[in-house]
């Protein structure tokens, strides 16, 4: 049987496996035919707002520090390298599931400061990818010829001027699809921050599987919710990679 025969019949197998047992799964937890599975649904969606706000906010604010941390670390002063090196292999090394906890339950032991779960969850995962951005800005920085410094420096512009203008933008078109993996990567772990009581998509999924008593049919919905989302968000940067290679070729 060919391949493209055998994936209708696939699907009709798992349409029929899904509707078969389904008296024994409950999949009307989550049928939006029923008021139930509807209530239930808009339950569960009620949590993406606050996925989609916690991981664009900490993905900007890692963006920004690890540009922050990359640059001394092409400094010619070892101070400045060693600097960086030791602050991405710390925070590189530290489980992002450990520092939501510390941020949360041991920040404001330490600092008295105290931080809603929102903001907790945003400073942890910021803080734990900008270690990765750091070494992302900085493989792409370096992979920009020497002769762009060289003409940087026949215009006579300074070191900011020559990174704003010359290396940064060169240095973005190639970093783009490792900055978008990272993107994803941060929807991904915004999952974790449910543990500190963050309402997103796995918290409500978690509330709702102690009320339904359902975890398959629930969890099976959450993954859906991800995985969409995630193909919308993997879609965008690839479109956004083409624009920026098309506008270079110009």
């Amino acid at each position: 049987m060919s391949r493209r025969a055998a994936r209708p019949l696939a699907l009709l197998c798992l349409v029929a496996l899904l509707s078969g047992c389904s008296a024994t799964w409950g999949w009307y937890v989550v049928d939006p035919t029923t008021p139930r599975g509807l209530v239930n649904l808009r339950f569960l969606v009620s949590g993406l707002g606050y996925t989609l706000g916690l991981s664009a906010t900490a993905i900007v604010i890692s963006v920004v520090l690890g540009l922050v941390v990359a640059l001394p670390g092409l400094s010619a002063r070892r101070p400045l390298r060693m600097a960086s090196r030791t602050y991405v292999e710390i925070v590189r090394a530290v489980p992002i599931l450990v520092l939501i906890l510390w941020v949360y339950y041991g920040l404001p032991v330490i600092t008295g400061i105290t931080l809603g779960v929102f903001w907790s969850g945003v400073v942890a995962l910021a803080l734990s990818d900008s270690a990765f951005q750091a070494e992302i800005f900085r493989g792409g920085i370096q992979s920009i010829d020497r002769g762009q410094y060289e003409a940087a420096a026949s215009l006579s512009l300074g070191y900011r001027d020559t990174m704003r203008y010359v290396i940064l933008p060169q240095a973005l078109r190639r970093i783009l699809p490792a900055l978008g993996n990272q993107l994803v990567y941060m929807l991904k772990m915004s999952s974790l921050v449910s543990v500190i009581g963050m309402q997103e998509l796995t918290r409500k999924a978690n509330e709702l599987v102690v009320t339904e008593y359902r975890p398959l049919e629930i969890y099976t919905v959450l993954v859906a919710e991800y995985l969409a989302l995630i193909l919308v968000v993997s879609a965008a940067v690839r479109w956004l990679e083409r624009k920026m290679n098309a506008d270079e070729r110009r």
